[in-house]
């Protein structure tokens, strides 16, 4: 039988020869920190699934300690309260807590490029294995840690303890950051925002670093890395990959009412509606429409606006183009068109060129340079 040391010796070496781990003070906190010890039960989707149900998978379940050390994100929580162990079987339900694959809890590390001695405040306890990790490398007292659900975090904080870790933990709300122990060199999120929260560009000191997913009610993300220039301001660059979080929870969408797509404006679509599907492209759009939620496939596409009920959707037409149908105060497809197209006139990067500058006129995103086509953030 594969020991629990083996395992992680394993993912380590995976994760090096992959060019994840690069930083030999990293490397020996993977090799050191039981993720098993963070994750005692966790859900697998069950392949093919519609909607996505999840098996539940518990220390006496089959494969369930291989199952820790797979390079994989472990939902262990689903609708803000249903564990592993409250089910017998598949269940339905939308994540509402996990422990993100090692390979990008340890790659955001890396990129926040902490030293020894420097403070660090963790959105999003979570599991509590991202927190024992920081806590490995830069020692207890200098990781603060805040959790918004009581019961994870309570869990998070007896895993801790088992461990050997006893960071600052805080049971709150993760936007307000924690004052009380300001002010921190770096900041990491491990939930996505739709906006940069103000207290957190105040609790870092000028000079610090802030790691945080951006992202909105058409889930679309964008990981950025920031300097925070003076109290209130930051400005910096997003990072190559594909990274996603759950969003914070007071950031989330509104719920879904029922869609009924009436009739509207026709024209033709002058743009590609597939490009909605690309990584970028589907970024991009939610820039233009923040307050819209992005659905379909392909090039069938439907956007609806959660604070005016504007609707816009796209279908083929008989010539091989496809067709555009507006209703609603915002011409949402309008919106988005500008938008992809003033990224394609620049090459159409990955988020990579885009940037970010925080001040006193708002959050505004943009590409290339300060000077080059951005949008502001909704607030």
């Amino acid at each position: 039988m594969t020991t629990p040391t083996e395992l992680r010796a394993a993912l380590v070496d995976k994760l090096t020869a992959d060019g994840t781990l690069t930083d030999p003070a990293w490397r020996a906190g993977a090799a050191a920190v039981p993720r098993e010890a963070f994750v005692d039960e966790y859900f697998l989707t069950t392949p093919g699934s519609m909607p996505t149900t999840y098996e539940p998978v518990r220390k006496d379940s089959p494969g369930w300690l291989e199952g820790i050390y797979r390079n994989e994100t472990l939902v262990t929580q689903l609708d803000g309260h249903l564990r592993p162990s409250d089910v017998q079987g598949p269940v339905t339900g939308s994540p509402s807590s996990s422990s993100t694959l090692p390979a990008l809890v340890l790659g955001m590390w890396q990129q926040l490029d902490v030293e020894a001695g420097h403070r660090v405040l963790e959105i999003g306890t979570g599991t509590g294995y991202s927190t024992a990790l920081g806590a490995y490398r830069l020692g207890d007292g200098n990781i603060v840690s805040i959790e918004v659900d009581p019961g994870v975090g309570g869990r998070a904080a007896d895993a801790l303890k088992a461990a050997g870790f006893s960071p600052t933990q805080v049971i709150g709300d993760g936007l307000a950051g924690h004052e009380d122990g300001a002010p921190y060199d770096r900041l990491i999120a491990t939930c996505s925002v739709r906006h940069l929260p103000q207290p957190w560009l105040y609790q870092v000191k000028p000079g610090g670093k802030i790691l945080a997913t951006f992202s909105g009610w058409s889930y679309a993300f964008g990981l950025a890395l920031l300097t925070v220039t003076e109290p209130g301001c930051a400005s910096g660059r997003f990072l190559p990959g594909h990274t996603s979080f759950m969003i914070a929870r007071p950031h989330d969408r509104p719920p879904r009412q029922s869609i009924t797509l009436l009739s509207g404006d026709e024209r033709p679509a002058e743009i590609d509606p597939s490009l909605l599907g690309d990584w970028t492209g589907k970024w991009v759009a939610q820039l233009a429409a923040p307050s819209a939620e992005i659905l379909g496939s392909g090039g069938e596409q439907i956007l609806v606006d959660f604070a005016t009920g504007s609707h816009a959707r796209t279908q083929p037409d008989p010539d091989g183009g496809w067709t555009v149908t507006q209703r609603g105060p915002l011409r949402l497809w309008d919106q988005v068109e500008t938008a992809v197209k003033a990224w394609q006139r620049e090459g159409a990067p990955h988020q990579q060129g885009f940037g970010i500058t925080i001040d006193g006129g708002g959050q505004r995103v943009w590409i290339g340079s300060e000077d080059g086509p951005g949008w502001n953030l909704p607030v």
